[in-house]
């Protein structure tokens, strides 16, 4: 893989924003996010633990999609407070994904407030991410090609980030938002998979306070270096094409998907497997 690392800036106007990132849709890190937060000193594991220890939360990991998964459904449940105790005692490849501050502790609203970058961002929607050390996700893109703020708080984490443009390198599954799970983008075997040699991306290692801007669409790799969290905030699809695609993916490949899962069962994820494969190396 061919990655670059993502433009840096201490802080960034709106006008700069606009002009500079998301119309020509490039990724940048902003170190020193001026956003007035009292999360940014207040927001770490233990706070989360005092606020949320009594909740119950979803928890994920890397093992291969089965036919009888659900639409991110999650592979065990813990409390938070035993959950932040594991994270802090041992490397873990529980991760929690896509829990909602407002819906799960809305006290915690009162730490942030929404940021005006010069598009809109949806409210409603600020989602939580945690990971223990050496935990990470499959490279993936959001199903609604949303254009992405990621807000990290506590530890370190690697972000490896491709636009669209190159999905023919990637090992893309199809009727998924998914590349093919045995890659470890982190480490990858080019004997294995040949393909991404020819990846063209870009990489950063996020750190505490600091903001990841990814532009519609962008195919995201994680993987915390140390235990950590992370929250999103999203704005709309922007260009009219991402648009429809999101509705096509929210509105019509999930479902299909799921359909086709329970007529086939494990044979239509290993066939989907196979054609990324396939689809992928006639590209050499």
């Amino acid at each position: 893989m061919h990655l670059i690392e993502i433009t840096r800036v201490k802080t960034l106007t709106k006008k700069d924003f606009i002009s500079q990132y998301f119309k020509p849709q490039k990724p940048v890190v902003i170190e020193a996010f001026e956003g007035g937060w009292p999360a940014h000193s207040k927001w770490n594991l233990e706070y989360m633990k005092q606020v949320a220890g009594d909740k119950i939360v979803p928890l994920y990991d890397d093992r291969p999609v089965h036919h009888n998964d659900g639409f991110n459904e999650p592979h065990a449940e813990m409390k938070m407070s035993d959950y932040i105790d594991l994270l802090k005692k041992e490397p873990t490849k529980f991760r929690i994904f896509l829990w909602n501050v407002l819906k799960e502790v809305p006290a915690l609203q009162n730490d942030f407030s929404i940021p005006d970058f010069g598009i809109r961002i949806l409210r409603k929607v600020p989602m939580l991410f945690f990971g223990g050390k050496n935990s990470h996700t499959f490279m993936h893109h959001d199903i609604d090609f949303a254009n992405i703020f990621h807000f990290h708080f506590e530890g370190e984490k690697l972000c490896i980030l491709f636009s669209q443009s190159e999905n023919k390198h990637l090992y893309k599954v199809p009727y998924s938002i998914i590349t093919h799970e045995g890659i470890d983008f982190s480490n990858p075997d080019y004997e294995k998979w040949p393909a991404l040699q020819k990846a063209k991306g870009y990489s950063t290692q996020l750190k505490n306070g600091e903001v990841l801007y990814m532009p519609e669409g962008y195919w995201h790799y994680m993987k915390y270096l140390s235990p950590g969290f992370s929250m999103s905030l999203r704005t709309l699809a922007n260009n009219p094409t991402n648009f429809l695609k999101a509705a096509y993916n929210i509105f019509l490949m999930r479902h299909f998907d799921v359909f086709m899962r329970k007529i086939k069962g494990q044979k239509w994820i290993d066939q989907k497997n196979l054609k990324a494969i396939q689809n992928t190396n006639q590209n050499l």
